[in-house]
């Protein structure tokens, strides 16, 4: 008390040296400043010492203390103690730092003894929490009292130093009023480190940007966003991104501009009434006034407006407010033109007294990153960064919650004051998000950014050391050992096994392996005979190297030679269950002199030395379940082996183990799968890590073989062995145990009984049953046909069919068609000649995926007569057209009947003569059209009479069988293919059957196309096509067939895009000028005929007179200078060389020939008057294919495999230039 005493005492002394003119100042800001600093003290051992000082600034300064001490000592305050140690010797600093600046103070304390004092390096340390001080902070100046110090010296903070490299930036841009604007940069971060992630700041003319409506903000995966999702005038200016890290920033800065739009005023506010309206300065002098609005629910249509009279000045009170309410404000601008259209609306602005908004607006700002570590398999370290600003912080709230979930749980009921906290009770192996608030006197701030998804899991650690280690064999030169796995992994699994050794006469531990060790299964070579040795075993996993195992027992290095084998290694168990449990072991590596041939299992219950020997029959496996065991109680294993000559060694003796089910235990579940009818056995764990592994087995064995059908298919927790092939060999145990668990493990025996019903099962599963409505039935159609049918409940697009008559399979062709409808789940097949020979079993197989169904149909005796009556009554008399092209009367003829077809009564001589046997008789109408329109009459006579039976092709039932054409070529058009033609490119679609009467229309870009000299539309029996004279970069787009029937429009495109298909006009060999039409001149003279050439690649000339190639020599002379300039020379004309001459340019691409008529005349003769008659150049396709690329074309409908026309197709001239365009998708 008396300390403290003499303390206040100074603080009042010190208090009456202040400056009165500070006091005045109080409420000026500025930076820290000492006005009393520390001073350096030399005192002798257990002397008491005070330092002090005092702080002024605004605001108030923050401070703490550094000291420089001797090596690894130092102090902290203690009110209690009042001496010092020569361990306070030191250097102390006070920093004092606020907002506005930093300032500091030092001072040297000496502490003497009389014995010497050791000199120690110095080393810096920050006492920031590692001291108490008695702080007095009289209005904005802080004394700072430093006592005494004892604590562990801190290491110096060292911060990690971040890069960052832009890679993209945004350029200066350029918008409009309500556009939507995104400025992105993107980086590199070096080193990438999830918990120290920099923090982006976006400034617009050096004012932070916050997120808002107006401002969507975006950082993260070394891309950082800024959206301006509503531009304003407002939003103009220069933007800077700062990307911060501990170590520094990273800027980049680019100006936006903002441009108004077409408005009746030429000027409109720019911003919020709110927001103090900087109105342009161009424009102010043009405005009247103002109009101010009001609205209390933003978006809807509400506006009201505050003032009654004209505003001048940019700013007004507004009134008639309720208190407590929220406000959006906009104001509009007026000039003798008009009214402007509104400002951007403010935020929401509450009516409050000033005094309460200022205490709503008091809260903390949100903690800055959450970073969540690993502690323990149930517990998480969060950490975070204090909020910005505090305003009398008080503390911080935690709430986790799962990843994909929105429950958010409180991770403590009161205020945590650390900036870090562990959150206990979390579920292992789950994935959980988290985030903070903090919270002062006035209420909580807003949640901070969520932190990144952290599984729970333990930290991971060291393993634990390996035990247990036990000798296998030994030759006389080495030594094969064994070991268990550390008990503890440490989280993570132990991959890697290091083993030292010791003579135990030279007393010396040598490393035995470098590359580390695998298995547990060494044999360590290089032993000296006779020598005695121990052993001791190291475990690594990812997190290093572990502690050494205890030294082995000592094993002298003899060779083993007793005819008894060695012991068994490696036990294990599985399956622990309240009353038994499995043991699994390895075999001995040392035999014996004979094979193994049993094993004995020896049992000893905790608290007895007993050991009893659990079957009473050795097992020639290497696994044993053990049963009648105590619940509870704790047991330990060994194993024997047994070979012809005894029984050997035991085995080291096991772990113990407790004869008690483990909690959440599951067994195994097997089943069939009722989609695929696969068998299964499936299991469920109650324990999973990280690493945990899920071993299957087959009489204890690991499957490891998958060739013969068996699957392993693993989720989460659960694990499924699928049986895809099962068979007889399926019979016998299988297990499956979970590695890095307590001993999460089961088995399950399929029995031959078991397995016999499961693939009953699985066949009928596999092999199901197609249900049916209604059975296989018959119903007479016209013209005396007969449709088989039956409805199955459904049916799929990939369902298959056959129909059988007389127990032989019948094909899909005329006389049987077949057709199935998956709407309805019809199957049917139309019989077109129903005769007597048709008697008999019909039957109908269906397929679809697994299922199958079967149905049949008896027609015979009465049955069959009923039918077949009905079938001929039908056919009488009956005529009709069928796809407008044939012609076909039915009718009751005699041998000595005649038949004739008559048009307009003039009398038609089939094609195919009238078939007088079965009684059909056709009329084939080829290449039907407008010619064949008239009145069709077909007549029969014999000794019974005379009968006529006609039909009208004319008007209605003209269009009817157009409409039937159209129909049938537009299910039949294949896809748009490209031919090259002398003169341009021709689109073709082959299809069944083409007449011009047809509706079809050609379309490029969506405009349709008017027949013309250069656009040529036509078309032959088997195709339509639309040929384009001399294409130009022009014509380069989509073009669209669509030929429309009644019902139904059927499309087909084709997009020239590539370069191909106009190659050969751009590129083909040209003459460009430069020859005559006629050259007269006189015999003895030299003709040169000279033209330029071009083309790419460069075209070749060739001469020819009369049709004959002109072959060059010493008369004819033929040169191509440059690849542009052509020319014939002609030395010494005679009269013989009169004529026609042809020079033909031609390269891949094709090329032109043109003609010059030559006329020689005598000397003294009259010069012949040769009247020129041009000749057009003639165009020459190319030579070779073109390959012509295309784009991908618009949905289309699919094209049928072109069908089989009615009159043959014309060869195509060149048909090794077309080129198919690829098959469009159909068009929704």
């Amino acid at each position: 008390m008396r300390m403290f005493s003499n303390v206040a005492k100074e603080i009042t002394c010190v208090q009456k040296k202040i400056p009165e003119k500070y006091i005045r100042e109080s409420s000026m800001i500025r930076g820290p400043k000492f006005l009393v600093r520390l001073k350096s003290h030399t005192v002798f051992e257990n002397t008491p010492i005070k330092l002090f000082c005092t702080v002024e600034g605004y605001p108030t300064p923050h401070v703490k203390v550094c000291l420089f001490l001797s090596l690894s000592l130092c102090v902290c305050v203690c009110l209690s103690s009042c001496r010092c140690g020569i361990d306070d010797t030191a250097m102390y600093t006070a920093v004092a730092s606020n907002s506005h600046g930093q300032a500091s103070s030092q001072a040297s304390i000496i502490v003497k003894s009389e014995s010497k004092l050791n000199s120690r390096p110095l080393m810096m340390c920050s006492l920031e929490t590692s001291y108490q001080l008695l702080i007095v902070q009289p209005c904005h100046f802080l004394t700072l009292f430093l006592l005494r110090f004892s604590d562990a010296i801190l290491p110096e903070i060292k911060y990690t130093k971040i890069n960052i490299t832009f890679l993209e930036t945004f350029n200066v841009t350029f918008g409009k009023e309500e556009d939507c604007v995104t400025l992105a940069c993107k980086m590199t971060i070096s080193p990438n480190l999830a918990n120290l992630q920099p923090d982006a700041l976006w400034y617009r003319d050096e004012h932070l940007l916050k997120e808002s409506k107006w401002a969507k903000m975006e950082s993260g995966g070394g891309v950082a966003k800024l959206t301006l999702t509503h531009l304003a005038k407002d939003d103009e200016g220069l933007y800077t991104l700062r990307m911060v890290t501990k170590g520094g920033d990273a800027v980049h800065s680019a100006y936006v501009f903002v441009e108004g739009t077409e408005l009746m005023l030429s000027c409109a506010p720019r911003c919020s009434l709110l927001s103090a309206l900087n109105l342009n300065r161009i424009y102010y002098n043009t405005i009247s006034y103002f109009k101010v609005s009001k609205c209390e629910k933003v978006g809807t249509e509400n506006w009201t407006q505050c003032n009654d009279s004209p505003i001048k000045i940019c700013k007004y009170p507004v009134p008639g407010l309720f208190e407590g309410h929220s406000y959006y404000f906009r104001v509009r601008a007026v000039n003798s033109h008009g009214i402007s259209r509104p400002s951007r609306v403010s935020e929401p602005i509450a009516a409050l007294d000033p005094t309460e908004f200022e205490r709503l607006h008091g809260v903390p700002s949100a903690p800055g990153q959450v970073v969540a570590t690993r502690e323990t398999d149930t517990s998480v370290l969060i950490q975070w960064a204090p909020p910005k600003e505090p305003n009398n912080l008080i503390g911080y709230y935690i709430d986790s919650c799962v990843k994909g979930s929105k429950d958010w749980d409180s991770a403590n009921h009161k205020p945590n004051k650390k900036t870090k906290f562990v959150v206990h009770g979390l579920k292992t192996g789950e994935t959980y998000v988290f985030r903070v608030q903090a919270i002062n006197e006035l209420g909580l701030s807003e949640e901070s950014q969520e932190s990144a998804p952290l599984s729970v899991r333990a930290a991971l650690k060291l393993p634990s050391a390996p035990y247990d280690i036990a000798l296998l064999y030994c030759d006389g030169e080495s030594m094969v050992l064994n070991w268990k796995r550390p008990a503890h992994s440490g989280g993570a699994e132990v991959t890697d096994y290091y083993i030292d050794r010791c003579n135990v006469a030279k007393k010396a531990w040598k490393e035995v392996n470098v590359p580390p060790i695998k298995e547990r299964l060494y044999k360590v070579p290089n032993l000296t005979p006779g020598s005695v040795y121990q052993f001791r075993v190291y475990g690594a996993n990812v997190v290093g190297l572990g502690n050494a195992s205890t030294s082995s027992p000592p094993f002298k290095c003899e060779a083993w030679t007793m005819p008894e084998p060695g012991p068994p290694y490696d036990l294990s168990f599985i399956e622990i269950r309240d009353d038994s449990l499995v043991v699994e072991w390895k075999p001995p590596v040392y035999t014996g002199a004979s094979a193994v041939t049993g094993y004995y299992v020896d049992m000893c219950k905790k608290g007895t030395e007993t050991w009893t020997t659990a079957n009473a029959a050795a097992v020639d496996h290497c696994y044993l379940k053990v049963k009648g065991l105590q619940t509870g109680s704790f047991y330990v294993f060994r194993v024997r082996a047994e070979n012809a000559q005894g029984t050997g060694k035991p085995s080291v003796p096991s772990d113990r183990v407790c004869a008690k089910t483990l909690p959440g235990s599951q067994e195994i579940k097997c089943g069939v799968d009722e989609q695929t009818g696969d068998i299964y056995l499936s299991f469920e764990s109650c324990q999973m890590a990280e690493i945990s592994k899920f071993v299957w087995k087959k009489s204890y064995q690991e499957i490891t073989d998958f060739s013969k059908g068996l699957a392993i298919k693993t989720s989460g927790s659960n694990s499924t062995l699928l049986f895809k092939n099962p068979d007889k060999e399926d019979v016998g145990t299988f297990s499956v145990a979970v590695t890095h668990t307590d001993g999460v493990s089961a088995s399950y025996k399929i029995t031959a009984e078991e397995l016999a019903k499961m693939l009953t099962l699985s066949y009928d599963i596999r092999n199901p049953i197609i249900p049916l409505k209604t059975e296989l039935a018959y119903k007479i159609l016209e013209r005396g046909r007969v449709r088989f049918w039956l409805q199955a409940e459904a049916i799929s697009s990939a369902v298959t069919y056959k129909f059988f008559a007389n127990n032989k399979e019948l094909v899909n062709c005329e006389q049987t068609k077949m057709s199935h409808d998956v709407a309805t789940g019809t199957i049917e097949m139309v019989l077109d000649h129903f005769t007597e020979d048709s008697e008999g079993t019909y039957a109908v197989q269906i397929q679809d995926g697994r299922g199958k169904a079967q149905s049949s149909l008896v027609l015979i005796g009465d049955a069959f007569k009923a039918a077949l009556a009905e079938a001929e009554y039908q056919r009488r008399e009956y005529i009709r057209v069928k796809e407008g092209t044939e012609l076909y009367t039915v009718a009751n003829l005699k041998k000595e009947s005649a038949f004739h077809w008559f048009k307009n009564d003039v009398e038609v001589i089939p094609e195919v003569p009238a078939d007088l046997g079965s009684g059909v008789c056709k009329l084939l109408l080829s290449q039907f059209s407008k010619k064949d329109v008239g009145v069709y009459k077909a007549t029969i006579s014999d000794d019974r009479g005379q009968d006529v039976s006609q039909v009208d092709i004319s008007g209605k039932v003209f269009d009817n069988i157009i409409n039937d054409l159209t129909r049938v070529a537009g299910a039949s058009a294949a896809d748009l293919v490209i031919h090259c033609t002398s003169e341009g490119i021709m689109l073709q679609c082959y299809m069944k059957y083409y007449t011009e009467e047809m509706k079809i229309t050609w379309a490029h870009k969506d405009s349709k196309i008017t027949a013309s000299e250069r656009m040529r539309v036509s078309g032959t029996p088997a195709m339509a096509t639309l040929e384009i004279v001399e294409p130009t970069e022009k014509d380069k787009g989509v073009y669209t067939f669509e030929i429309k029937d009644s019902e139904k429009t059927n499309t087909r495109h084709l997009e020239l895009s590539g370069q191909g298909a106009l190659f050969w006009f751009s590129d083909r060999g040209k003459v460009v000028g430069g020859l005559p039409d006629v050259v007269t001149i006189m015999e003895k003279k030299t003709l040169s005929l000279t033209c330029t050439v071009c083309g790419d690649p460069k075209p070749q000339v060739t001469w020819s007179k009369n049709d004959q190639e002109v072959e060059p020599g010493d008369q004819y002379v033929i040169s191509l200078d440059s690849g542009k300039f052509a020319s014939l020379t002609i030395k010494g004309v005679t009269l013989e060389d009169s004529g026609k001459f042809t020079m033909a340019v031609l390269n891949k691409y094709g090329g032109e020939s043109v003609d010059i008529v030559v006329s020689v005349y005598k000397h003294g003769d009259r010069i012949p008057e040769i009247k020129p008659s041009p000749t057009p150049k003639r165009i020459m396709p190319p030579t070779m294919p073109i390959v012509i690329p295309t784009a991908a074309k618009p949905a289309s409908a699919p094209a049928a495999a072109p069908a089989k026309s009615p009159a043959p197709a014309p060869k195509s001239p060149a048909p090794s230039r077309s080129v198919r365009s690829p098959t469009p998708s159909r068009r929704k």
